[in-house]
């Protein structure tokens, strides 16, 4: 049996390490260094990433930190005295450098520590593993750029916030300077012109973002103005191609625009990737990235990153494009279809507020009722563009012809719950294809009757809406409004209206947003002080109200009225209560004539209105119940009001050659511009109302 020499076999096994470490430091494509423990450079292998052809002995000897140019050198040196110290390995820790011979582009390796001792323990130094990991590291950021601009861009539907998420997303991370130029015609919700751009279209600056706090501009944000050419920017937007530029040195086509190459020379840019945002062969803008200083140049796989980056920036602006039309399509139809002036009288000053005035459901209307009543009506419809505008039209027409008949508030939202319940069904019926199928069709109302002569106010809501009341002595409150089911819903619950005192010089506030009622209900200064608006114009105490609101407030669009009660003059109305018998009609007549006279109304109304109030007379005492009252009320109009506690309803009758009556009521209403029946828990008031010249003074 042979033995072998454990001699000869210890031989063979340092040759055969001596071979194995010849060959790692002459062929491994990994970079391997030995260092002491003074991290000089004992060893490295020939095709280690700092070599770059240079002999080994102009690496031998020097600092770690001399033969690469370590971002973070200070760092990584504590690193590696730390696995020195306590023997710990340091594993796959991603350093950046610099190379010499290569200062534009930086390095990632991905670097392994391993501390070396001698058999008796001693501290020999590091064993340091080097892998080049740049086009690895390069992608990885690449994919966060992207995720960074889909996560961020677009969250608004505005095309200039839009460009401020973008050049937010990309700088650092991406490029040293960012800059987004947009159409001028498609922030204003146009339609993007054709490639290739025609000459002289002006661009908006939308977004400038630059890694120097103190940057250079060429033009400032928001400066809207016609690109000289020719240049990469305008070459860009004739054949809608992406450029990477180089700006050092000069290019020709720098004087053609000195404005930009001198911010570029002062910001020390050297290379430009400029990236035209196109759709659909129609350009939207621009974007332009800027690499300055010792950042790396644009290369082939940026440009493709930037290509993607556009290409989702362009699409979020078309969206807010888009959205940007709708709006003022449907802004102008809500324009349209909202009241211009309020309807004022004399016990009733009112003033409109639109806060941001963005939002198309959301409406407000006075509507002048019979005997100097004002009804209050603020609304809003869930949704948006011109599908809720439109929607929002409707509701308040029927609410001014339900208004009309002189329903009690609680009627009147019940009829207009089934109203948009019809809309809402006529929706739900739409073919599958139409995407307003599946909006739902909702609505928040609140209707308020005014009464001056009783210094009452009857309201009713559908949905959370209830007005604020500011009394002459500055306490504000919320009236306890029993709140009814939102217009439109399937609930079937009932409406009920609610009546509270209203003194005279107090300041209703009616919107369409709870969330705004409530800041103006506890944190509102103008109403609080509202005895000192007692003179003051209330369109000024709608600027205050607004000039206060804060941004945080949160709350949505709002639609608001503003009304300031006055008192009515106790001259310009009259009351008398009447015997049930026949002998109360010529008694009625000539307190009328009386108070006509009075009031120095003209010969051919007041005889008019002593025929109405003979004819109205006659038919509570025929047909009524007594007690029977006679109302006047002397305002913009002339008001006839006969009040009696039966329930009948009167109607207008058309009688016959040979009828001796019957024309009682037709009579009525031909001498008057408007009549109508009024019921309430005891009984009605049939009333009329005639034109008056206007006053003078």
């Amino acid at each position: 049996m042979a033995h072998t020499d454990p001699g000869r076999q210890r031989d063979e096994t340092d040759e055969t390490q001596a071979a194995m470490l010849e060959a790692l430091f002459t062929s491994s494509p990994i970079g391997l260094h030995l260092l002491d423990t003074e991290l000089r450079v004992v060893r490295v292998n020939t095709t280690t990433p700092a070599m770059r052809g240079l002999p080994v002995a102009d690496l031998v000897g020097r600092p770690i930190e001399d033969v690469y140019d370590i971002v973070e050198a200070g760092e990584m040196e504590g690193l590696l005295r730390e696995v020195l110290d306590t023997g710990v390995p340091l594993r796959e820790r991603i350093v950046r450098a610099f190379l010499r011979g290569d200062p534009w582009q930086e390095h990632h390796f991905e670097v392994t520590a391993l501390r070396l001792d001698s058999p008796r323990g001693e501290v020999l130094g590091l064993a340091v593993t080097a892998i080049d990991v740049t086009e690895r590291e390069r992608g990885r950021a690449r994919v966060r750029v992207l995720d960074a601009v889909r996560r961020r861009v677009g969250r608004t539907l505005d095309p200039v916030v839009t460009g401020e998420e973008f050049v937010g997303a990309v700088v650092p991370a991406f490029a040293d300077i960012a800059v987004v130029e947009v159409v001028d015609a498609v922030i204003r919700g146009d339609d993007p012109p054709l490639a290739p751009l025609p000459p002289g279209t002006p661009l908006m600056r939308t977004a400038f973002r630059s890694s120097n706090p103190h940057p250079p501009q060429a033009h400032p944000v928001g400066d809207v103005r016609r690109l000289p050419s020719p240049t990469p920017f305008t070459q860009a937007l004739t054949d809608l191609r992406p450029r990477v530029v180089s700006l050092r040195p000069a290019e020709a086509w720098m004087p053609v625009d000195v404005p930009r190459a001198e911010a570029m020379r002062s910001s020390e840019a050297h290379t430009l990737l400029v990236v035209p945002m196109a759709l659909r062969d129609a350009a939207l803008g621009l974007v332009s990235l800027y690499r300055v200083g010792q950042s790396p140049p644009f290369d082939e796989g940026d440009r493709q990153l930037a290509v993607e980056l556009a290409a989702h920036t362009t699409l979020c602006i078309d969206n807010a494009r888009r959205f940007v039309r709708e709006h003022a399509i449907a802004a102008t139809v809500q324009r349209q279809l909202l009241p211009r002036l309020p309807e004022t009288h004399a016990s009733l000053e009112t003033a409109y507020l639109s806060v941001t005035g963005a939002d198309p459901g959301a409406w407000y209307d006075t509507i002048a009722l019979s005997s100097a009543r004002t009804a209050l009506v603020v609304g809003n419809v869930a949704g948006q563009g011109l599908n809720t505008a439109a929607t929002m039209g409707q509701l308040r027409t029927v609410v001014r012809s339900l208004a009309a008949f002189d329903l009690a508030p609680d009627e009147l939202l019940a009829r207009l719950h089934d109203t948009a319940a019809e809309l809402a069904a006529e929706r739900a019926n739409l073919p599958i294809g139409d995407p307003l199928r599946r909006e739902a069709l909702s609505a928040d109302c609140v209707y308020a009757v005014h009464d001056p002569l009783t210094g009452t106010c009857a309201m009713a809501a559908a949905g959370h809406l209830a007005p604020l009341v500011v009394r002459p002595d500055r306490i504000v409150a919320v009236p306890d409004t029993p709140f009814g089911p939102r217009l439109g819903t399937d609930e079937d619950a009932p409406f009920a209206a609610v009546t509270f005192r209203v003194p005279d010089g107090s300041v209703l506030v009616f919107t369409s947003d709870p969330l705004l009622t409530t800041y103006l209900a506890d944190f509102s200064q103008p109403l609080r002080a509202a005895p000192d608006y007692a003179d003051r114009p209330l369109q000024e105490l709608c600027d205050a109200l607004v000039y206060e609101l804060p941004d945080s407030l949160g709350a949505g669009d709002a639609a608001v009225i503003v009304a300031r009660t006055r008192s009515f003059a106790a001259e310009e109305f009259a009351s008398w209560r009447l015997e049930s018998e026949a002998a109360a009609v010529a008694t009625a007549r000539n307190r009328t004539r009386k108070q006509l006279a009075a009031w120095d109304v003209d010969d051919e109304t007041a005889f008019n209105t002593q025929v109405i109030v003979s004819e109205l007379v006659t038919n509570a005492v025929r047909y009524g119940a007594p007690p029977i009252e006679l109302r006047l009320i002397h305002d913009r109009n002339l008001t006839c009001e006969v009040r009696d506690t039966g329930t009948a309803a009167p109607h207008l009758r058309h009688a016959r050659t040979v009828d001796e009556g019957g024309r009682g009521l037709f009579i009525a209403a031909q001498l008057a511009q408007a009549w109508g029946t009024r019921y309430t828990t005891g009984g009605k008031t049939v009333w009329t109302e005639q034109a008056l010249p206007p006053r003078q003074g």
